[in-house]
C-alpha cells in the first residue's frame, strides 16, 4: 500500500480511539469501576460499526500505548499492524514501523 493509503488507514483508526476515549471517559465519570464498557472497533473500515466489551482496566492498558488499537477479530490489516494480544470479544493490534505507526502516535489523544 502506499503511504496516502496508511495514511488513511491511520486517520480512520485514530477517529475511533478519539470516539473511545469518550465511551471511556463517561463510564468513568459514571464511577463504575473497573466494569466493562462497550467500545467501538478502531479498525481502518470507515464504514464498520462493530461494538466490542472490554474492561476499563484493559483499555487503560492498551492506551497506555498509542501504537495500539482495539478491533474486532478479523478485522487486522498485517500489513500495517500485529496482533499482540487475543481475546473472545476482541484483539489488541500493535502498529509496524511506518506511516500508520507514526500517526498513530502523533494522533494518540493523551500526548
Amino acid at each position: 500500500m502506499s503511504d496516502e493509503q496508511a495514511r488513511r488507514v491511520g486517520l480512520n483508526e485514530s477517529i475511533f480511539r478519539q470516539v473511545n476515549e469518550q465511551i471511556e471517559s463517561l463510564n468513568r465519570d459514571k464511577g463504575a469501576g473497573d466494569a466493562t464498557m462497550t467500545a467501538i472497533c478502531e479498525c481502518a473500515d470507515a464504514d464498520c460499526a462493530e461494538r466490542l466489551e472490554i474492561s476499563l482496566s484493559e483499555y487503560e492498558n492498551v492506551r497506555a500505548d498509542p501504537r495500539r488499537y482495539i478491533i474486532v477479530p478479523g478485522h487486522e490489516l498485517p500489513e500495517f499492524e500485529s496482533v499482540v494480544e487475543s481475546r473472545d470479544t476482541h484483539y489488541v493490534v500493535q502498529k509496524v514501523d511506518g506511516t500508520a505507526a507514526a500517526l498513530a502516535e502523533e494522533t494518540d489523544p493523551r500526548s
